[in-house]
């Protein structure tokens, strides 16, 4: 048995010692072809108008036992006292079978997954407001690597759950609590529509901190004046958007420019060529640089991903053409870095007490206006 086992991881050697030499020459290429599915979209029909009455229905919520979202590394807690403000997080993708192309509410490993996400993400929060976050039929992972019309389907269905829980989420904390909006890739990019479409011109828009639509483009010119916010100027300024994708130098953005020059705003305009919206996330201000001196803390998990330790100075930023964050080399964190030095994984991770430090500072602008 012990020989066997031997060979086994041997053989494993083998293959990522190949699949690395193949990744870093073809890895755009090789992760459209492994993870977009081959069969054809089968629509689902829509959420019950009730179903997020059910607390089952959610990762997330304050009367939830086990909520990870509550999660804190040591020297940080959780708000003893439930807070005034209420967090509405989008989870990012976390299933990349490629045999279907919507996840199943009860599919155990991606549930696994969105439940790490919501401790290394949504925890951020959880000093400043009462989190809640939804389950969905969120698109696979290999519906962002193709703009196929089986792609835009599955979005369009887990927009259309994320559309239904958030109804919910507002009947849940009534009319008059202020709210910050937060998620990540998918989830952001559903923030987005949803600010479009429930929040701009609206009086829900007076009642919004923040939004933080972190891992996902967006052009300042073709989308930003349809999303009812403006882009945050200041560290300390409310009602208004804040947005960062991160990258290790040399950055190679292709994955991301690739699609986002291909497509429309919600303007009407075209986004190529336009800059993204690029907060720097040490500073809370646009288009800023700042030294790893200004980074609280970045959460360093361990090689399980049960739990991290926050570590300061660490990771600098930068915001840099066409509206990205350059990281400097790349940091000792675990694997999950896409082609070109992508560090979207960690797009909260790596600023995650800065993100804190920023949501309180917004809170408090806000209660003060």
């Amino acid at each position: 048995m012990a020989r066997k086992f031997l060979y086994v991881v041997a053989a494993l050697i083998v293959l990522v010692l190949a699949g690395a030499i193949a990744y870093s020459l073809y890895g755009n290429q090789l992760l459209r072809w492994t993870s977009t599915p081959k069969t054809p979209f089968h629509d689902e029909p829509a959420m019950a108008r009730a179903a997020y009455a059910d607390k089952r229905m959610w990762l997330a919520r304050p009367d939830l036992p086990g909520n990870p979202a509550l999660w804190t590394p040591p020297g940080y807690r959780a708000a003893a006292k439930p807070p005034r403000v209420a967090v509405f997080f989008v989870h990012p993708t976390s299933f990349i079978d490629r045999t279907r192309w919507n996840a199943p509410l009860d599919n155990a490993d991606a549930n696994a997954r969105a439940a790490l996400f919501l401790r290394a993400q949504a925890s951020a929060f959880n000093e400043v407001g009462e989190v809640y976050a939804p389950r969905y039929r969120q698109a696979t992972f290999g519906a962002f690597l193709t703009s196929s019309a089986d792609a835009e389907q599955a979005l369009g269905l887990a927009y259309r759950d994320v559309l239904a829980a958030f109804d919910a989420f507002l009947a849940e904390v009534g009319p008059d609590r202020p709210i910050i909006l937060a998620g990540h890739s998918q989830g952001a990019l559903h923030l987005t529509r949803l600010l479009r479409d429930r929040v701009a011109g609206t009086p829900l828009a007076r009642r919004l901190v923040a939004a933080y639509v972190v891992g996902w483009p967006v052009s300042v010119s073709a989308d930003l004046p349809r999303m009812g916010l403006p882009a945050c100027a200041r560290a300390d300024q409310a009602v208004c958007i804040l947005s960062w994708q991160s990258f290790a130098e040399p950055a190679d953005p292709s994955l991301i420019t690739d699609v986002y020059n291909s497509t429309t705003g919600f303007t009407g305009a075209a986004r190529r060529g336009t800059p993204m919206l690029c907060t720097n996330p040490l500073t809370g201000t646009p288009d800023a640089a700042a030294s790893a001196t200004a980074n609280l803390g970045t959460l360093f998990p361990t090689p399980d991903l049960q739990t991290a330790q926050i570590v300061p100075a660490q990771v600098p930023a930068r915001c840099a053409p066409p509206g990205i964050v350059l990281i400097g080399a790349p940091p000792n964190l675990p694997g999950y870095v896409l082609p070109g030095n992508n560090y979207h994984v960690y797009d909260y991770s790596l600023f995650w007490a800065n993100i804190r430090a920023d949501a309180a500072r917004r809170a408090a602008a806000f209660a003060q206006r």
